[in-house]
């Protein structure tokens, strides 16, 4: 637990607490068991509560170290829970939180903090800037697939890949839209109208830019199947041209492939060049008749 006091208010921060750690602290501090126990609990969605003086909210942060192919709320990003009053912050979390570090070095150690109310909006303006860097790279991701899509002669494999920045995508405008009653709450505690501006400014434009790689990455993926039916589709026809080439030839050649005793044209002296004549007129006329449909250059 540290403690950080300032003008007859502090902030209590607590990384990985214990249920004794919060139980004493929910004693002291008169804070609501259910809402201690929410804090515990790892997958919680953004939420907000007032209960007496005491506003309870929780906000997710994007996880910087997690897995390449994670993809839900839980994989992607971490909680943090927040008990905000007019004489302490309290923040709660169960992985380390390196914008808590910021956030005093940036703000506390500098005494550029006067009351609880400039400490909550730099921790959530802290905890939206936290998906800046992970919208950078789902943008480079989805430029790197448009130029595989388009760029390359064969279709290479995407449809992992795309999957995953789809749903990444998806889950941080999903956090960031439900971070937005945490927003709409703020105006009852006096805020400076600029600074509330400011942070829901920053939520817009980090939501904006998830929407977009959201919207943008299911245009890839509706082109790219269309490009992979249109691959199929092509296969298809140049495997039918042949087909159509060759039955009429295999027919031909089936007919007089059969050992039947009364064949006249087998013993004719002319009938081996005729067949191959024949064979060749059926080929061009074929091809003439393809040619005609514009299903061959």
């Amino acid at each position: 637990m540290v403690a950080s006091e300032t003008a007859g208010w502090e902030w209590i921060d607590l990384e990985h607490p214990t249920v004794e750690d919060l139980q004493e602290l929910a004693a002291q501090y008169g804070l609501h068991s259910t809402s201690v126990t929410d804090s515990l609990q790892p997958e919680h969605l953004p939420k907000y509560e007032h209960i007496g003086d005491t506003a309870f909210m929780i906000a997710r942060v994007y996880d910087t170290s997690a897995h390449r192919d994670a993809d839900t709320i839980q994989e992607l990003t971490n909680k943090i829970a927040i008990f905000f009053s007019g004489k302490y912050i309290i923040t709660i979390h169960r992985n380390s939180a390196s914008l808590i570090q910021v956030v005093k070095e940036k703000y506390i150690d500098t005494n550029l903090i006067r009351t609880p109310a400039d400490l909550l909006v730099k921790l959530i303006k802290a905890v939206f800037k936290t998906y800046e860097a992970p919208a950078r790279t789902l943008a480079e991701d989805l430029d790197y697939y448009e130029a595989k899509t388009f760029l390359n002669r064969r279709m290479p494999p995407l449809t992992k890949g795309l999957y995953h920045l789809k749903r990444k995508a998806s889950v941080c405008r999903r956090v960031l839209r439900l971070s937005e009653v945490i927003l709409s709450n703020m105006h009852q505690y006096g805020f400076q109208s600029t600074e509330v501006q400011d942070l829901q400014d920053l939520h817009v434009h980090v939501e904006t830019q998830f929407d977009e790689i959201n919207d943008g990455t299911n245009n890839l993926i509706n082109i790219y199947i269309s490009l992979s039916s249109q691959k199929t589709n092509d296969v298809m026809r140049v495997l039918t041209v042949f087909s159509a080439f060759f039955l009429p030839l295999t027919f031909i050649v089936g007919v007089y492939g059969m050992n039947f005793n009364h064949m006249p044209e087998l013993e004719k002296t002319y009938g081996y060049p005729a067949v191959l004549v024949l064979m060749v007129l059926v080929t061009l006329s074929i091809y003439l008749w393809f040619r005609r449909k514009g299903w061959l250059p």
